[in-house]
């Protein structure tokens, strides 16, 4: 899971692209890169957030008329530099490109680029995988009178032979600007535009809220197999590619994405309210009474006062949040999101004390966060603590760009649900329902396969051990 951003304009842009990333800071806080174009490719990335790896650079040193930008959350691949985004290959065509997402046959794809077309990968990172079998096929055409059918034709088999979830966003030097999503539509990708002296400017990024900040207007969502090429006239074409049924990740709604933006016409914050007020249903059937309903700061605020409105209990912000930390969940091992978990939650003990406290987080993975959260209350002399996880209960392994591809790590996967509210120290843990959650969706075809172990793109017990052994083996590197 990353996010990405790119830009179509009419002169420099590296600065636009840049402050677009710091709006997807938190989708991804491993590396960033900036690529852009004006003749040639001028690239910079590095380990860190985007302040970090851009904080001592010249942007007029990497200007160009287009670009891409990235920020890495790594969940396949190592953390070194050498696997950070954007790339850039200059054979069999100047090519440069990000996505968001992650390959899951990566493996094969290795194999054949290799056996098949001679191109040995540098780099962990599955964009790689993406990029040069794109470019392994784009090699097939004549390539001194390109068309944009046959850079449509060249996307098709892509997504003919790259199995797993992806946006991506390509620069094809001196011909245009692509962009594509998996036949899935698993991950988000929006298209917008902004009105200039020079004309119209195109943006593409993994969230709205990126427009809102950076003045662009939102279009819409890229929907499952979808393929959009700016050509070097900035005239727009548009094909859908090879397609399924959509199963868009519903993790967006729960945990990723920003509050603020909106994604397939939903506001994420108001999906959170939906869901936490779906969840007073299976709460009442708990028998349970709190005297007051919390969050965990910040992605749980909405499910908690759609809760708390519901059931007509008293919502209060129960926990200070140290605003300088990251994300704790998206850290690339355990010890690290431990020691940030510490740091980074305080309860106000004037809030919880002697109270009965209802505390709700976005979900439970591992139970690294709900154990420290449920001793912190107990520590600040709440009287019970009832842990409510605005998600259902998470069993499977995520394969398409959520950190959980691990399955000794997922609690559920494990445990039965009091077995859970023992293990975390809570007097209850109350999760919401797969099925209401699935009906909260049924016009938005879902992928829920960390929930119920059903894979849009189908899967082998053998392909997900071989994913959970790379995702082990990337974190030794």
């Amino acid at each position: 899971m990353c996010g990405i951003i790119g830009v179509v304009g009419y002169k420099d842009i590296s600065a636009e692209i840049m402050n677009g990333m710091t709006t997807l800071q938190h989708r991804g806080q491993d590396s960033a890169g900036i690529v852009t174009f004006n003749g040639n490719f001028h690239l910079h990335k590095g380990m860190g957030q985007v302040r970090e790896v851009f904080r001592n650079i010249d942007l007029k040193r990497i200007d160009g008329y287009c670009g891409l930008g990235h920020v890495r959350y790594s969940t396949m691949g190592s953390t070194e530099a050498v696997d950070a985004q954007p790339i850039v290959v200059n054979y069999p065509y100047g090519l440069a490109m990000v996505h968001n997402g992650n390959v899951i046959n990566f493996n094969q794809l290795r194999k054949t680029l290799y056996e098949e077309h001679h191109r040995l990968l540098d780099t962990s990172n599955d964009v790689a995988l993406i990029l040069y079998t794109f470019a392994s096929e784009l090699e097939r055409k004549e390539l001194k009178n390109l068309t944009v059918d046959d850079i449509f034709d060249t996307v098709e088999a892509v997504q003919k032979l790259v199995k797993g979830a992806y946006s991506a966003l390509t620069i094809i030097a001196n011909r245009g600007f692509l962009a594509f999503t998996d036949p899935y539509g698993i991950r988000p990708l929006v298209m917008g535009r902004k009105y200039t002296d020079q004309g119209v400017v195109y943006a593409f990024a993994s969230e709205s809220s990126s427009f809102d900040y950076l003045g662009y207007e939102l279009m819409y969502d890229l929907r499952p197999g979808e393929m959009v090429f700016i050509d070097s006239n900035h005239q727009v074409h548009r094909r859908i590619g090879k397609t399924k049924k959509q199963a868009f990740c519903v993790f967006e709604y729960i945990y990723f994405a920003r509050e603020d933006t909106v994604i397939h016409n939903r506001l994420v914050a108001s999906e959170r309210v939906r869901m936490g007020k779906q969840l007073a249903a299976t709460f009442r059937k708990s028998g349970l009474q709190p005297d007051i309903i919390i969050d965990v700061p910040n992605s749980a605020y909405f499910f908690a006062s759609g809760l708390a409105e519901e059931l007509g209990v008293p919502y209060r912000r129960g926990m200070a949040k140290n605003p300088h930390m990251g994300r704790s969940f998206i850290t690339p091992n355990q010890e690290q999101r431990e020691l940030m978990v510490k740091q980074k939650l305080n309860p106000i003990r004037d809030i919880v004390k002697g109270k009965k406290v209802a505390v709700v987080d976005d979900s439970i993975v591992r139970g690294t966060t709900s154990k420290r959260i449920v001793k912190l209350l107990r520590d600040a002399g709440a009287k019970e603590v009832y842990f409510v996880s605005a998600s259902p209960p998470i069993k499977h392994p995520c394969i398409y760009g959520i950190d959980m591809s691990v399955k000794k790590e997922i609690l559920a996967s494990h445990y039965e649900i009091d077995e859970i509210a023992k293990y975390i120290g809570a007097d209850a843990v109350v999760y919401q329902s797969l099925d209401d959650l699935k009906e909260m969706y049924k016009d938005l075809p879902i992928c829920h396969a960390c929930f119920s172990g059903n894979y849009p793109t189908g899967i082998t017990k053998e392909l997900l051990k071989e994913i959970e052994q790379e995702k082990l083996g990337s974190n030794r590197v």
